[in-house]
């Protein structure tokens, strides 16, 4: 039960019996998935916006939509309770930057239409196509999670209270999110399956962890894993099929007009959730559970 508690306590305030713990994180629940959905979604279209649309390049937009994960990282970081807008600036941010990074390690020129030599400036792409490219990923975060491990800090997105273990969530998520566009590319161009293929067999896959959610062997914690990286290859086939050509399957509603649209929704879904932590009668953000 939460407990109203005007003062903001800090990581040092964890190992005291009775104390009392500031969470920086949000709940897990219904809401918590459409918004994560939307956020994947428009880091597709918002990313192929800026390196496809605008021609910037897979090189040029990495490096400019990573150093704005930074900056939303460090917010994140310093802030002292759960904030909304925050947190999903957060996962937008990881979801655009997973956009392009993908992009730029699987693919190089060969993926461009015909007729154009290079997209952007700098290197076109490394080329590792996308079996490669998702192999390193996964790899990454199993590193991520084996470190993890190694702490001992909790995996329990309710529990993690610590600077470290924000940290440690935030890079796993970040190789997630471009591991998932990884994955959703892969679907999309060469699976067969196409845009609305893939991101049904995506969704299927999703309906088959929410039902194992009710199989006791199995620790919920990986289930929300699991779910947290298929969320990303859903936005990223979904995304496709909103903006790309009606000739690939898609519906061709454009990068900008698809991204403004879902700017709008999850910027709704924020101060939606906004909203209802205040209602709970504390600040935003201010979920404080008993330690010890």
């Amino acid at each position: 039960m939460a407990i109203r508690q005007p003062e903001v306590f800090t990581e040092m305030d964890v190992a005291g019996a009775g104390r009392y713990v500031m969470k920086k994180l949000p709940e897990v629940t219904l809401a918590f998935w459409i918004m994560k959905i939307a956020a994947t979604t428009l880091g597709e279209t918002a990313g192929d916006l800026f390196a496809q649309t605008l021609k910037l390049g897979y090189f040029l937009t990495t490096v400019a939509l990573f150093a704005i994960f930074v900056v939303t990282l460090v917010i994140q970081l310093r802030a002292r309770r759960y904030n909304p807008f925050f947190y999903w600036t957060v996962i937008l941010s990881t979801s655009m930057a997973g956009t392009t990074m993908s992009d730029f390690m699987n693919r190089d020129t060969s993926y461009l239409p015909a007729g154009e030599e290079s997209l952007g400036w700098g290197p076109q792409g490394l080329g590792l196509g996308y079996p490669t490219g998702a192999t390193i990923l996964i790899s990454l975060l199993i590193v991520i999670f084996l470190i993890w491990t190694a702490t001992g800090l909790t995996f329990q997105i309710r529990d993690i209270d610590t600077f470290r273990g924000e940290a440690l969530f935030w890079a796993a998520i970040l190789v997630s999110n471009t591991l998932g566009t990884s994955m959703g590319d892969f679907l999309s161009d060469s699976s067969g399956l196409g845009y609305a293929g893939g991101a049904t067999l995506v969704a299927g896959l999703l309906a088959v962890l929410f039902v194992l959610k009710y199989v006791p062997p199995i620790p919920n914690v990986v289930l929300f894993w699991l779910a947290f990286v298929l969320t990303r290859p859903l936005g990223a086939t979904a995304g496709d099929f909103l903006t790309k050509p009606t000739a690939k399957g898609g519906l061709a509603l454009g990068t900008l007009g698809s991204s403004l649209v879902l700017l709008t929704v999850l910027f709704g879904l924020m101060a939606y959730a906004h909203v209802q932590e205040t209602r709970k009668g504390l600040h935003p953000g201010d979920h404080i559970q008993p330690v010890g």
